[in-house]
């Protein structure tokens, strides 16, 4: 369609006119604004909101106050029979599983994690509680202390397939270092064999068959020593609070340390965080026996699940690195494979670094535990062993990481560099026993978190 021809005014000044007078008469209301508001004074202060009024450092936020690692459950770990059928888990069943609380807030929220489920979870029914005595890996509640949780104001939920879904927040005065205990309800059960769980709790859960979430205690429950579900718990915490995440294997996961215990090094490094004038810090634990950085292994490696276990956890400020030996260990012993993961190794700490400092987290390095005498780890001309020697060289010099954490000048036997000190070994001369773990949380520098 042609378009009509332009007509330039036959006067250009009668077009400019009404714009003038326009701006004219704006300029003169703004004046008059501004001399009405300095005659009334300056406007008063915004209101401070609640948190703010509460809490004189700043607005509260959510953080991270417990996290476990989600991965596919073998087959070895799921749940014990009769709760695992051939086309599903947990019909009809209450599951109860006790967690650790790293810091406090008025408010606690729950994650659940689908991420490895071969079906939607149907949650029916969830609660939180004060678990009998305090005590960790027990089936019991204190009366009274039971809260529904809700999901969207809902008192069910279904987290899709791959997704992970978080609670309302719910108000129950527990401390930081308190147990909680979480309980679901499923009516329908998952309908599939392929189940999101973390095995290396070193926590009992139970069992029972039917609806039993407000229940003060579970007779007759079946115990199992593995976590399902349940990937996270958030405090709404003061703004200064923040969270310093873990990234490791099974030396982090507490391969050693005492079940129910709560023994594992990062609980013991928050147990020393919470000391007098200690900055408030919440030490999550984001690591899984047998995990890789390179390749998948018991979970996606490392690299591959930074984002969701790392840069994705609330009030994250801090990152420790601490993983590398299942690398090494399970690459073959020739030295070209021992060459190529050392390099790889190097370039995906590269990475981590990067990929957190984005985010501005700050990541701290650890050097790799000392493993002779390990079958099948160590071999006999010791290529594995110069392997970690170069990595961990690498860890303390080459300046990427903000700090080093020396685990293995902590660790290693002086009478013999290339294995753990006798007092320390679980006797597999690779994992370490609670009196080393206490050990290597002892090494880790509070000035850190400051």
């Amino acid at each position: 369609m042609p378009q009509p021809a332009y007509r330039r005014p036959r006067d250009r000044r009668s077009a400019v006119y009404p714009y003038l007078a326009a701006a004219l008469v704006m300029a003169l209301v703004a004046a008059v604004a501004v001399a009405a508001q300095a005659l009334r004074g300056p406007a008063p202060a915004e209101a401070a909101t609640p948190a703010e009024a509460a809490d004189p450092r700043g607005p509260a936020q959510w953080v991270a106050a417990w996290t476990s690692m989600p991965q596919l459950t073998e087959p070895a770990n799921m749940p014990p029979p009769p709760f695992t059928q051939e086309d599903g888990v947990l019909h009809d069943a209450t599951l109860r599983q006790t967690v650790r609380l790293t810091v406090s807030g008025d408010r606690l929220r729950f994650r659940f994690s689908n991420a490895f489920g071969g079906a939607e979870l149907p949650l029916t029914r969830a609660a939180v509680a004060l678990p009998a005595g305090g005590r960790a890996g027990v089936d019991g509640i204190v009366p009274g202390t039971s809260r529904p949780l809700t999901f969207s104001g809902r008192p069910a939920t279904t987290v899709p397939v791959g997704a992970q879904v978080v609670s309302d927040p719910v108000r129950l005065d527990a401390a930081p270092g308190a147990n909680l205990t979480v309980t679901l309800h499923l009516a329908d059960g998952q309908a599939s064999t392929d189940v999101t769980s973390h095995p290396g709790s070193r926590t009992t859960s139970y069992l029972l068959a039917g609806d039993h979430t407000d229940a003060a205690a579970l007779p007759g429950a079946t115990a199992t020593d593995h976590w399902y579900f349940l990937s996270g718990v958030e405090a709404e915490a003061s703004a200064r609070t923040r969270a310093a995440v873990v990234l490791g294997d099974s030396l982090s996961d507490g391969r050693g340390s005492t079940t129910n215990g709560n023994d594992r090094w990062p609980d013991l490094l928050n147990d020393r965080l919470r000391g007098p004038g200690a900055p408030p810090v919440s030490v999550v634990n984001q690591a899984a026996g047998g995990n890789r950085v390179l390749d998948d292994g018991l979970g996606p490696n490392a690299l591959a699940r930074l984002d969701r276990d790392v840069l994705a956890v609330s009030g994250a400020r801090w990152l420790l690195v601490f993983e590398g030996i299942n690398d090494i260990g399970t690459a073959p012993a020739t030295p070209a494979a021992q060459e190529e993961t050392g390099d790889e190794l190097v370039a995906a700490y590269d990475q981590i670094v990067t990929r957190a400092h984005a985010q501005g987290i700050r990541v701290y390095g650890a050097t790799l535990t000392p493993f002779g005498g390990s079958t099948p780890y160590d071999d006999p001309e010791g290529l594995r062993e110069a392997t970690r020697q170069r990595v961990n060289d690498w860890i303390r010099s080459s300046g990427r990481f903000d700090a080093v954490v020396d685990f293995d000048a902590a660790t290693r036997d002086p009478a013999n560099p290339r294995a753990l000190r006798p007092a320390l070994d679980t006797g597999d001369h690779l994992h370490l026993n609670p009196q080393g773990y206490a050990l290597l949380a002892r090494t880790v520098p509070l000035r850190l978190f400051r």
